[in-house]
């Protein structure tokens, strides 16, 4: 392991924050495996929040209320010294190679917490996107948050490997 990745790993923390808990298994043994993985690089942490029930036909008054009641539920998990990136379609797409540049200059700028925000079905609160330092989008389309939470692990995975000159799948 080198000075590099050691300091790196001792220094930077990760949390995603996520809307809602995974149900199907192939989902958490996928999550379990890049939980594994990232340790050799990163402190990660996972916070679950509870996710509103949406009714089928909700106004766009209830929509609203689930937001903010399920970003309140966010903005309580996260830390005031924390880099925020939240997930959102509107977000900026990066490569993976400018993903990790990223994570790389934030953490050789200092910061030592960055936190992943990833909503529930409806997307996130008007407050919570505003108290993001970086919106990220992985494409224009919608998936669902269980697998948004394995595609965001992998990325991140994917991020350190580049970091440290490791090998990785183009």
């Amino acid at each position: 392991m080198t000075l590099w990745m050691r300091i790196i790993r001792n220094f930077m923390k990760i949390t995603l924050i996520t809307v809602g808990k995974i149900k199907e298994k192939f989902f958490r043994e996928a999550v379990s495996e890049y939980e594994k993985r990232l340790s050799r690089y990163c402190k990660l942490r996972i916070e679950e929040t509870a996710d509103e029930k949406t009714p089928e036909q909700a106004s766009a008054v209830q929509r609203e209320q689930i937001l903010q009641k399920e970003g309140e539920r966010i903005d309580r998990l996260i830390p005031e010294e924390a880099y925020v990136v939240t997930l959102e379609i509107e977000g900026r797409k990066l490569t993976s190679e400018r993903f990790a540049g990223e994570i790389e200059r934030l953490c050789v700028n200092g910061t030592s917490h960055i936190v992943f925000v990833i909503g529930g079905s409806l997307g996130l609160h008007h407050t919570i996107k505003e108290r993001a330092d970086l919106a990220l989008s992985f494409s224009d389309m919608t998936f669902p948050h269980q697998l948004m939470r394995v595609v965001l692990l992998e990325q991140i995975y994917r991020a350190y490997r580049i970091i440290n000159g490791e090998p990785y799948h183009k």
